[in-house]
C-alpha cells in the first residue's frame, strides 16, 4: 500500500560503516529535543494534514499523542480558507491522484506565502512518471523539510523512473547521503532519510538519530506518521528546522524502543508506540535520544 513508509533494518556493514563516520553529541542534542517536545505539548500547534488514506488513522493519533492539533483536510475548495491559520502542513502523495495535487500544490504556496513551515514526503517518488513529476513540482515549492526513504531520496535528487520495491526502499539510508545533500543544496529543504539509521542534512551539516526497533516497519503508516511529527516540530521552531527535524525522528523512535519492550507484535506495538509518546517524560528523552554527528 502506498500509506506504508518503511525503516529499513540495520545489518552489520551500515553499522560498521556508520560506526566509523559518528562523533558524539548527546549533551546538546537530548535537552534540545526535550524542550521541542514540551514546545509542542504546550503550544498545541495546528498541523492540516494533506495525506493518503492508509495513513490518516495512525498520523492524527500520532500528532494528538505528541500533544499537536492535527486537521486532515485536503480538498481544494478549504486550502484559501484554512490553510493560512495552520501552524505547519504536512503533505503526503501516498495515494496519489490528479484531483489531489492541485489541494496539494495550492496549500504549499499559502503555507509559504503565511511564513508557515511545510513537510512534504515524497512516497514511492520514483515509481512512475506522474508521481516523479509531482513530487518534483512540490519540492519547487519550497517544502521546510523533505523526508523520505533512501530510494525516495536518490529518485528525487536524479529525478529518475525506475523499479522501486512500491514504497519500500532498496537502499540504505547510509546510500543516499550523497543524493540527500545534494536535494538539500538544491531545494533549500532539510533533507531526512528514514532508515535504520535516520538521516539528516541541510546540505552541509549531517546528522544521524540512531532510535527505533526494526518492528516499525511492520506497521503501516509510520514513517507517514513520523513525518507528521516533523512538521509539527518545525512548527513550534522553524528558524531551526535542522534540530528540529532530527530531535522529531529520534523522539518518535524512543516511543517506539519503549512500545516494544511491552509489544508481542506489530498490533500492539502500535498501541504502545502511541501511548508511549503520549507518556514521555524527561528522564527518557534524556536518556534515550540518540543523535550523533555524521562526517
Amino acid at each position: 500500500m502506498l500509506g506504508h513508509q518503511n525503516r529499513t533494518q540495520s545489518n552489520h556493514n551500515v553499522h560498521m560503516e556508520t560506526k566509523t563516520r559518528e562523533k558524539p553529541d548527546s549533551t546538546r542534542w537530548a535537552p534540545n529535543a526535550w524542550d521541542l517536545l514540551s514546545a509542542v505539548r504546550s503550544q498545541s500547534p495546528l498541523i492540516q494534514c494533506i495525506t493518503n488514506f492508509v495513513s490518516m488513522d495512525l498520523m492524527a493519533n500520532t500528532l494528538l499523542s505528541a500533544g499537536a492539533s492535527p486537521a486532515m483536510i485536503h480538498s481544494v475548495e478549504e486550502i484559501p480558507d484554512f490553510t493560512p491559520h495552520a501552524h505547519g502542513l504536512c503533505v503526503n502523495v501516498g495515494t496519489l491522484s490528479a484531483d489531489w495535487l492541485p489541494a496539494m500544490k495550492a496549500a504549499a504556496e499559502l503555507a509559504c506565502k503565511s511564513g508557515k513551515p511545510w513537510v512534504l514526503d515524497p512516497v514511492a517518488a520514483g515509481a512512475s512518471g506522474f508521481r516523479l513529476r509531482a513530487c518534483l513540482e512540490l519540492v519547487e515549492l519550497k517544502p521546510s523539510v523533505i523526508r523520505g526513504n533512501a530510494s525516495e531520496i536518490i529518485a528525487l535528487s536524479k529525478a529518475s523512473v525506475g523499479p522501486t520495491k512500491g514504497v519500500d526502499s532498496s537502499h540504505e539510508s547510509i546510500d543516499a547521503v550523497e543524493a540527500a545533500k545534494s536535494l538539500a543544496q538544491a531545494s533549500g529543504a532539510i533533507v531526512a532519510v528514514s532508515g535504520a539509521v535516520d538521516i539528516v542534512t541541510d546540505g552541509e551539516r549531517v546528522v544521524g538519530a540512531h532510535n527505533g526497533v526494526p518492528m516499525m516497519q511492520r506497521i503501516t503508516a509510520t514513517g507517514c506518521s513520523v513525518t507528521a511529527l516533523i512538521a509539527a516540530f518545525v512548527a513550534v521552531d522553524p528558524v531551526h528546522a535542522f534540530e528540529a527535524t532530527a530531535s522529531a525522528l529520534s523522539i518518535f523512535g524512543v516511543a517506539g524502543e519503549m512500545g516494544m519492550n511491552m509489544a508481542k507484535g506489530p498490533a500492539s506495538l502500535r498501541m504502545h508506540l502511541i501511548d508511549s509518546l503520549h507518556g514521555l517524560d524527561e528522564a527518557d528523552v534524556l536518556s534515550r535520544v540518540n543523535i550523533t554527528s555524521l562526517s
